[in-house]
């Protein structure tokens, strides 16, 4: 199996590590602060349900799945860039050595 420098890995899991804590920061502010601030967003969307409401019931599942979508799409420029080839992974999985 190909060997990776501690440096390198260090760095990957800096960057990947970086990027879930924003995820979780827009998730939480999408999810808890919509409620906190509720009455001062006192505007209608969508058949005139109130934004909090819509935010509450569907909009924070919506953004949860869009982060899921932009979290596999980030991680997989951040695998390309770090030289994690998730092909040479398969190959490896399957029985096969890499000639590195």
């Amino acid at each position: 199996m190909k060997k990776i420098d501690k440096s390198v890995a260090d760095a990957y899991f800096r960057e990947k590590t970086k990027y879930i804590f924003i995820y979780l920061a827009i998730w939480l502010v999408v999810s808890f602060g919509v409620v906190l601030f509720a009455e001062s967003l006192q505007f209608t969307i969508f058949g005139g349900f109130p934004f909090h409401y819509y935010m509450g019931a569907q909009g924070s599942i919506i953004v949860f799945i869009i982060l899921l979508f932009v979290n596999a799409k980030v991680s997989d420029k951040i695998d390309q860039k770090y030289g994690i080839d998730e092909k040479a992974n398969e190959q490896l999985s399957a029985g096969r050595t890499l000639d590195h």
